[in-house]
């Protein structure tokens, strides 16, 4: 069936949906595209109100398709936490909305607001080395069973080094997001790859 509204009450938390038109208001989809996006998370996110509501297992499990050789779960977790706006342990369709149409038809900026929610591991509003170790580790274990010397302790300090400093120039041992976008959309490849999300629905 089409998007329509509903309610569910998942572990005390009471949710009830956006409207259509809502949503068509908070992202940068029409009505059709939202559709058609909602019966692909229902029908890869079922559950037992089918209302496509995702926890997290059911999120790594879905991603770890993905990856079938590697270890999935550090990463899933670090994405269902970014798409989980209100931290409830479920991502919404509402959520995966949102989160897909700013990577997918948000501004270059926007997209790396996004990204730099992710590496913030802590929500402190500040990446630190030690978020960029999480993030490092989270990516090496996706390759895990791919290359072996992915998980070698040195290679996985180095890299966290190496990608720290070139983004903490001032050597303040933290990088705000106005520096994390500066240093970013001044850098062609990222700025290619971030450019690479937009257009892709």
């Amino acid at each position: 069936s089409d998007y329509d509204d509903a309610a569910v009450t998942d572990n005390s938390r009471s949710y009830r949906p956006c409207s259509l038109d809502e949503l068509v208001a908070r992202t940068k989809f029409d009505k059709k595209e939202i559709q058609v996006i909602y019966q692909g998370f229902k029908q890869e996110c079922p559950s037992e109100n089918n209302l496509g509501i995702v926890n997290e297992q059911t999120f790594k499990n879905i991603f770890g398709q993905f990856f079938p050789f590697g270890d999935t779960s550090k990463y899933a977790h670090l994405i269902f936490s970014t798409f989980d706006l209100r931290s409830s342990g479920i991502v919404t369709f509402e959520d995966f909305l949102i989160g897909l149409s700013t990577l997918c038809r948000g501004t270059i900026e926007d997209r790396l607001k996004w990204v730099f929610k992710l590496y913030d591991t802590k929500k402190t509003g500040r990446l630190t080395k030690d978020d960029f170790h999480v993030i490092v580790c989270a990516v090496y274990s996706l390759l895990d069973n791919i290359s072996n010397h992915y998980n070698d302790y040195i290679t996985i300090q180095e890299h966290t080094a190496t990608v720290f400093q070139k983004f903490d120039k001032l050597h303040q041992g933290y990088i705000t997001i106005e520096d994390f976008i500066k240093i970013c959309t001044q850098d062609p490849i990222i700025v290619q790859s971030i450019e690479a999300l937009r257009g892709a629905i």
